[in-house]
């Protein structure tokens, strides 16, 4: 028998309690806890903690969520009906796993709430429009595909495409907000979280994040459920009144764990092998988003998934992309072509992005879009080596400008201001002179806070335009 207070005060309280007779890894057959609800939190006797997973007629299957062992004959105790996860203020600005224990030698976590894990979306008479831009700092997205608070945007990508890049480029750009940044890492290789951190330390934005690492080779159960945790870890602040942003890197580990999960429980295989309710799993995460009508404040979440070979019509990304507000894709072939961020401009779509749009900005982004268009076009054209039209050559040229004026390393992040005057000179150019680009951000950056109005943007445009223009001359 092993010595376990907490157990012994649960079955002294009259707890349904059960006996393992089966196991099979970190999943563990238990006869009896008569009464148990699905998702209830368990505690083994040996101390470690389980969440149910399936409830039958007389056997209870359960997760073990801290080892793959459980001895045959030991008894079980029902903890709670409702698995819950500590949240709170103190966890802004550390490393934790799953279960909320510290990864970043900074001591434990003092936490006097607990929420729901699995907690439901907020209804529609709960919810109010979105409105409000989510600035990332990233101009071909600020631009294009505005992220809006409050929104479900997916990040689909092949590995190595710059989406990782990409969301840490967001979550500094939050650095002196009130905004709280929530990063759940799901079978992450070491070198990729250190990155991370080393990033969220040195900007500082560290200060208003929360990062949450899965090992996929320590605990499967944990990274079947750190999506889930990390949600009612970003709901807390959300319902306390601040904006907060959940970042889920990536959703396609998770479905493979959940995979794995569902096919050693017993379930039926669907396409892919994914089980029949991988739509649900996911949708019923993502809906929990969205903006509160009580306080105004909003939950954004932004799922990754990989796309092998970018092909966006597998099973995992088409569902993704049906449940979210739009999806930003990072293409391989720029990426190769030395286009960052490798963002596709003529798949990726913000559905709602254009309510945090000013008219302006919706005039710019459509010129934009055109222009980009017209370059593509030109380019095909440019393929048979014959003599170009000056209006093809000008497209040509335009476009090069567009793409040179929206590439930026992981490192630079612009305002949306910053980048309205940017893309505003490169468009009043026409393709018609070469700009030095370089130097029409610098000298962005240097007049972005003079601007107060719209009105004040036109006069900008033109002094950047024969600047950079005067300099390329020189």
């Amino acid at each position: 028998m092993f010595e376990n207070s907490e157990f012994q005060q649960l079955v002294k309280a009259g707890n349904p309690t059960g006996e393992v007779v089966g196991t099979d890894r970190f999943l563990v057959s238990v006869k009896g806890l008569d009464g148990v609800a699905m998702n209830a939190l368990v505690l083994f006797e040996t101390g470690e903690r389980g969440i149910v997973s399936q409830v039958g007629e007389e056997i209870v299957l359960i997760m073990n969520l801290e080892s793959e062992s459980a001895p045959l004959g030991s008894l079980v105790v029902l903890f709670d009906n409702v698995f819950t996860t500590p949240v709170g203020e103190n966890f802004i600005g550390r490393v934790i796993n799953p279960l909320g224990e510290p990864l970043d030698d900074k001591g434990t976590v003092a936490t006097g709430q607990r929420r729901a894990v699995f907690g439901q979306a907020p209804g529609i008479m709960e919810r109010q429009l979105l409105s409000d831009r989510l600035p990332t700092g990233v101009t071909v997205v600020d631009m294009l595909f505005p992220v809006v608070l409050g929104q479900r945007i997916a990040v689909l990508g092949d590995t190595k495409a710059g989406k990782t890049a990409f969301l840490m480029q967001l979550g500094i750009n939050q650095t002196n907000t009130d905004r709280v940044v929530v990063y759940v890492m799901i079978g992450k290789r070491r070198v990729e979280i250190d990155r991370l951190l080393s990033a969220l330390t040195e900007s500082g934005a560290i200060q208003n994040s929360v990062v949450i690492v899965a090992n996929i080779f320590d605990s499967l159960a944990q990274s079947y459920l750190a999506p889930y945790i990390g949600c009612a870890i970003a709901e807390h602040f959300w319902h306390q009144g601040r904006d907060a942003v959940i970042i889920y890197d990536d959703l396609s580990a998770h479905a493979k764990v959940y995979r794995e999960v569902s096919l050693l429980s017993g379930g039926s295989p669907g396409r892919d092998s994914y089980p029949g309710d991988m739509f649900f799993a996911h949708s019923s995460l993502l809906e929990r988003a969205g903006r509160l009508a009580s306080n105004g404040k909003t939950l954004t979440a932004l799922p990754v998934v990989i796309t092998p070979g970018d092909d966006i019509t597998a099973f995992l990304p088409t569902s993704i992309m049906s449940i979210t507000d739009g999806q930003i894709i990072f293409d391989l072939k720029n990426f190769r072509q030395n286009i960052r961020p490798a963002v596709n401009a003529g798949l990726s779509v913000s559905r709602v992005g254009g309510r945090c749009q000013t008219q302006r900005q919706k005039q710019l982004s459509g010129a934009l879009f055109k222009k980009l268009a017209e370059y593509r076009q030109a380019s095909e054209f440019a393929h048979f080596g014959s003599d170009l039209a000056p209006e093809t050559k000008q497209a040509l040229l335009l476009g090069e400008l567009i793409i040179d004026a929206m590439r930026q390393t992981p490192a630079e992040l612009f305002s949306i201001a910053e980048q309205e005057l940017v893309l505003e000179t490169v468009l009043a150019s026409a393709g018609q002179k070469r700009l030095n680009v370089g130097l029409l951000k610098m000298k962005a950056k240097e007049m972005a806070p003079t601007i107060a109005t719209e009105d004040a943007i036109d006069p900008a445009v033109q002094q950047l335009l024969t600047a950079s223009i005067m300099e390329i001359q020189a």
